[in-house]
Protein backbone atom coordinates (compact mmCIF):
# COMPACT_ATOMS: atom_id res chain seq x y z
CA UNK A 1 0.00 0.00 0.00
CA UNK A 2 1.37 3.44 -0.97
CA UNK A 3 0.71 6.52 0.50
CA UNK A 4 2.23 10.14 -1.17
CA UNK A 5 2.56 13.20 0.87
CA UNK A 6 4.13 16.41 0.90
CA UNK A 7 6.30 17.96 3.66
CA UNK A 8 8.24 20.60 5.08
CA UNK A 9 11.72 18.67 4.31
CA UNK A 10 12.79 18.41 8.42
CA UNK A 11 9.66 19.43 9.76
CA UNK A 12 7.04 17.31 9.45
CA UNK A 13 4.42 17.55 11.99
CA UNK A 14 1.11 15.95 12.72
CA UNK A 15 -2.15 16.90 11.95
CA UNK A 16 -6.07 16.10 10.45
CA UNK A 17 -4.90 15.43 6.77
CA UNK A 18 -2.03 13.24 8.05
CA UNK A 19 -4.25 11.21 10.92
CA UNK A 20 -6.97 10.56 8.07
CA UNK A 21 -4.04 9.31 6.10
CA UNK A 22 -2.53 7.03 8.20
CA UNK A 23 -5.12 6.38 11.01
CA UNK A 24 -6.59 3.77 8.86
CA UNK A 25 -3.42 1.77 8.10
CA UNK A 26 -2.61 1.39 12.09
CA UNK A 27 1.10 2.38 11.86
CA UNK A 28 2.16 4.92 14.51
CA UNK A 29 2.11 8.30 13.42
CA UNK A 30 5.16 9.48 15.59
CA UNK A 31 6.82 7.05 14.24
CA UNK A 32 6.13 7.85 10.79
CA UNK A 33 6.79 11.70 11.40
CA UNK A 34 10.32 10.50 13.15
CA UNK A 35 11.64 8.66 10.17
CA UNK A 36 10.25 11.22 7.79
CA UNK A 37 12.21 13.55 9.36
CA UNK A 38 15.06 12.23 9.56
CA UNK A 39 14.93 11.75 5.35
CA UNK A 40 14.27 14.60 4.51
CA UNK A 41 16.46 17.29 6.50
CA UNK A 42 18.60 17.74 4.18
CA UNK A 43 15.51 19.63 2.21
CA UNK A 44 15.31 21.99 5.06
CA UNK A 45 12.60 24.35 4.37
CA UNK A 46 10.69 23.34 1.61
CA UNK A 47 8.12 21.35 0.17
CA UNK A 48 9.51 17.14 -0.16
CA UNK A 49 7.22 14.78 -2.42
CA UNK A 50 7.72 11.57 0.12
CA UNK A 51 5.94 8.27 -0.74
CA UNK A 52 5.62 5.81 2.16
CA UNK A 53 5.08 1.88 1.16
CA UNK A 54 3.16 0.43 3.75
CA UNK A 55 2.82 -3.57 4.57
CA UNK A 56 -1.12 -3.57 5.80
CA UNK A 57 -0.15 -6.92 7.32
CA UNK A 58 3.12 -5.91 9.53
CA UNK A 59 2.74 -2.90 10.01
CA UNK A 60 6.26 -2.06 8.67
CA UNK A 61 6.73 0.98 5.86
CA UNK A 62 9.62 2.19 3.81
CA UNK A 63 9.99 5.84 2.78
CA UNK A 64 11.16 6.87 -0.33
CA UNK A 65 12.08 10.72 -0.84
CA UNK A 66 11.75 12.42 -4.41
CA UNK A 67 13.20 15.72 -5.86
CA UNK A 68 11.47 18.43 -4.58
CA UNK A 69 9.61 20.40 -7.20
CA UNK A 70 11.15 22.80 -9.41
CA UNK A 71 9.31 26.24 -7.95
CA UNK A 72 10.06 24.78 -4.37
CA UNK A 73 14.05 24.34 -5.40
CA UNK A 74 14.14 28.13 -6.66
CA UNK A 75 12.89 29.33 -3.92
CA UNK A 76 15.16 27.74 -1.81
CA UNK A 77 18.25 28.59 -4.01
CA UNK A 78 16.91 32.02 -4.31
CA UNK A 79 15.98 32.44 -0.38
CA UNK A 80 12.11 33.21 -0.82
CA UNK A 81 9.43 32.82 0.62
CA UNK A 82 6.99 32.94 -2.39
CA UNK A 83 6.49 33.17 -5.81
CA UNK A 84 4.81 36.33 -7.83
CA UNK A 85 0.63 36.05 -8.13
CA UNK A 86 1.29 39.09 -10.25
CA UNK A 87 3.68 37.84 -13.11
CA UNK A 88 3.01 40.73 -14.83
CA UNK A 89 4.12 43.57 -12.56
CA UNK A 90 5.81 42.22 -9.92
CA UNK A 91 9.16 39.90 -10.01
CA UNK A 92 10.22 38.15 -6.73
CA UNK A 93 13.84 37.66 -7.37
CA UNK A 94 17.07 38.37 -9.74
CA UNK A 95 18.85 34.86 -10.09
CA UNK A 96 22.44 34.30 -11.88
CA UNK A 97 22.46 31.82 -14.64
CA UNK A 98 24.59 29.51 -12.41
CA UNK A 99 22.31 29.55 -10.13
CA UNK A 100 19.49 28.19 -12.77
CA UNK A 101 21.91 25.15 -13.71
CA UNK A 102 22.20 24.41 -9.91
CA UNK A 103 18.60 23.37 -9.72
CA UNK A 104 18.79 21.97 -13.19
CA UNK A 105 21.40 19.96 -12.01
CA UNK A 106 19.01 18.82 -8.72
CA UNK A 107 16.52 17.81 -10.72
CA UNK A 108 18.14 16.58 -14.18
CA UNK A 109 17.09 13.24 -12.74
CA UNK A 110 13.62 13.43 -12.41
CA UNK A 111 12.93 15.84 -15.43
CA UNK A 112 12.04 14.43 -18.98
CA UNK A 113 15.16 16.06 -20.49
CA UNK A 114 17.76 14.73 -22.62
CA UNK A 115 20.54 16.90 -21.84
CA UNK A 116 21.44 19.58 -19.17
CA UNK A 117 20.55 22.29 -21.84
CA UNK A 118 17.34 21.50 -21.94
CA UNK A 119 16.78 21.04 -18.26
CA UNK A 120 17.97 24.79 -18.02
CA UNK A 121 15.37 25.60 -20.37
CA UNK A 122 12.42 24.06 -18.08
CA UNK A 123 13.55 25.81 -14.89
CA UNK A 124 13.73 28.63 -16.74
CA UNK A 125 10.37 27.79 -17.93
CA UNK A 126 9.49 27.95 -14.00
CA UNK A 127 10.93 31.40 -13.87
CA UNK A 128 8.39 32.60 -16.03
CA UNK A 129 5.37 31.94 -14.03
CA UNK A 130 7.12 32.72 -10.78
CA UNK A 131 8.50 36.51 -11.42
CA UNK A 132 11.87 35.34 -11.49
CA UNK A 133 14.12 37.44 -13.25
CA UNK A 134 17.46 36.07 -14.63
CA UNK A 135 20.79 37.98 -15.40
CA UNK A 136 18.50 41.39 -15.53
CA UNK A 137 15.87 40.27 -18.16
CA UNK A 138 12.92 38.44 -18.58
CA UNK A 139 12.94 34.45 -18.38
CA UNK A 140 11.31 34.38 -21.56
CA UNK A 141 14.60 36.51 -22.74
CA UNK A 142 16.77 34.36 -21.54
CA UNK A 143 14.90 31.19 -22.99
CA UNK A 144 15.49 33.01 -26.23
CA UNK A 145 19.67 33.43 -24.81
CA UNK A 146 19.81 30.14 -24.36
CA UNK A 147 18.23 29.15 -28.06
CA UNK A 148 20.73 31.47 -29.40
CA UNK A 149 23.62 29.61 -27.38
CA UNK A 150 24.65 32.62 -24.74
CA UNK A 151 25.15 30.17 -22.11
CA UNK A 152 26.58 27.33 -23.65
CA UNK A 153 29.59 27.96 -22.20
CA UNK A 154 28.31 27.63 -18.45
CA UNK A 155 25.97 25.26 -18.96
CA UNK A 156 28.83 22.79 -20.83
CA UNK A 157 30.77 23.35 -17.57
CA UNK A 158 27.63 23.42 -15.52
CA UNK A 159 28.52 26.09 -13.59
CA UNK A 160 26.95 26.59 -10.35
CA UNK A 161 29.24 29.33 -8.41
CA UNK A 162 28.03 33.20 -8.87
CA UNK A 163 30.76 35.22 -8.30
CA UNK A 164 29.99 37.65 -5.55
CA UNK A 165 30.41 40.76 -7.76
CA UNK A 166 28.04 39.37 -10.21
CA UNK A 167 25.85 38.67 -7.10
CA UNK A 168 26.01 42.47 -6.07
CA UNK A 169 25.00 43.64 -9.56
CA UNK A 170 22.08 41.44 -9.69
CA UNK A 171 20.55 42.63 -5.98
CA UNK A 172 21.29 46.03 -7.22
CA UNK A 173 19.37 45.80 -10.49
CA UNK A 174 16.45 43.72 -8.34
CA UNK A 175 16.76 46.68 -5.71
CA UNK A 176 15.83 49.37 -7.79
CA UNK A 177 12.85 47.64 -10.05
CA UNK A 178 11.78 46.07 -6.66
CA UNK A 179 11.81 50.36 -5.40
CA UNK A 180 9.77 51.31 -8.81
CA UNK A 181 7.22 47.99 -8.30
CA UNK A 182 6.59 49.11 -4.86
CA UNK A 183 5.15 52.66 -5.92
CA UNK A 184 3.16 51.44 -8.96
CA UNK A 185 1.37 49.05 -6.62
CA UNK A 186 0.94 51.42 -3.78
CA UNK A 187 -0.63 53.88 -6.27
CA UNK A 188 -2.92 50.82 -7.48
CA UNK A 189 -3.87 50.44 -4.69
CA UNK A 190 -4.56 53.75 -3.48
CA UNK A 191 -6.73 54.36 -6.78
CA UNK A 192 -8.62 51.21 -5.87
CA UNK A 193 -9.60 52.23 -2.13
CA UNK A 194 -10.55 55.65 -3.65
CA UNK A 195 -12.94 53.91 -6.28
CA UNK A 196 -14.42 51.79 -3.80
CA UNK A 197 -15.08 54.51 -1.41
CA UNK A 198 -16.91 56.47 -3.99
CA UNK A 199 -18.69 53.66 -5.40
CA UNK A 200 -20.08 52.93 -1.74
CA UNK A 201 -20.86 56.38 -1.43
CA UNK A 202 -23.13 56.39 -4.57
CA UNK A 203 -24.56 53.46 -3.13
CA UNK A 204 -25.36 55.09 -0.08
CA UNK A 205 -27.06 58.32 -1.50
CA UNK A 206 -29.15 56.31 -4.25
CA UNK A 207 -30.30 54.19 -1.21
CA UNK A 208 -31.11 56.85 1.32
CA UNK A 209 -34.64 57.65 0.82
CA UNK A 210 -35.82 60.92 -0.50
CA UNK A 211 -37.54 63.09 2.15
CA UNK A 212 -41.29 63.79 2.04
CA UNK A 213 -42.89 67.46 2.14
CA UNK A 214 -44.33 66.16 5.77
CA UNK A 215 -40.64 65.64 7.14
CA UNK A 216 -39.62 68.76 5.11
CA UNK A 217 -39.71 71.55 7.89
CA UNK A 218 -42.01 74.42 7.56
CA UNK A 219 -41.18 77.90 6.71
CA UNK A 220 -40.89 80.55 9.29
CA UNK A 221 -43.85 82.79 9.93
CA UNK A 222 -42.98 86.60 9.28
CA UNK A 223 -43.32 88.69 11.95
CA UNK A 224 -45.97 91.74 11.90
Amino acid sequence: MNIKLLVEGGSMKPGPSLSQKLGPVGIPINKVISQVNEATKNFSGIKVPVELNVNPSTKEFEIKVFSPPVSELLKKELGISKSSALQKKMQVANASIEQIISVAKTKFSNLLCKDLKSAVKTVVGSCVSAGILIENKSAVEIEQDIDAGIYDKEIKQESTETSPEKKEELKEYFNKLKSVQDKVIKKEQAEKEAADEAKESSKKEKTEPAKTAEEKPAPAKKKK
